[in-house]
């Protein structure tokens, strides 16, 4: 299983927000040459974790982003599934009325690791 980069943006993008123990603004070129990455495709990173309410957003001259109110609160499933989606990683092709065991042992898997990510915090890393 392979997240896309855009996830990897995301959870890194939260990290540096709340290493910043201020709370300043901070603008999307400087998240993004802290990633090496476009500041044109991280924008399109940023809109959705703004849409979730996961990160604030301020326009002008001198704004940026900003963590939300909430995000000691926010898990590393929180934000993958502002990027990815919600949908189960596996589906079988196999005539629906049957029954797929392989389907049964994925979507148990994907619940544990589901589980694990939910229990992981941002935060959790942020005061160590």
């Amino acid at each position: 299983m392979k997240y896309s980069k855009a996830t990897n943006y995301a959870l890194h993008t939260m990290f540096f927000l709340a290493m910043d123990t201020k709370n300043k603004l901070i603008g999307v070129q400087e998240l993004a040459e802290r990633q090496k990455v476009s500041p044109t495709y991280l924008s399109k990173t940023l809109t959705k974790l703004v849409k979730e309410g996961m990160i604030n957003s301020t326009p002008g001259a001198n704004g940026g982003y900003s963590l939300s109110q909430n995000w000691e609160d926010i898990s590393f499933l929180n934000i993958i599934h502002a990027i990815e989606g919600k949908s189960a990683l596996f589906d079988c092709y196999l005539d629906s009325h049957s029954e797929c065991v392989i389907k049964k042992v994925m979507l148990s898997t994907e619940e544990k690791m589901e589980e694990e990510l939910k229990n992981q915090r941002i935060s959790d890393f942020i005061y160590l």
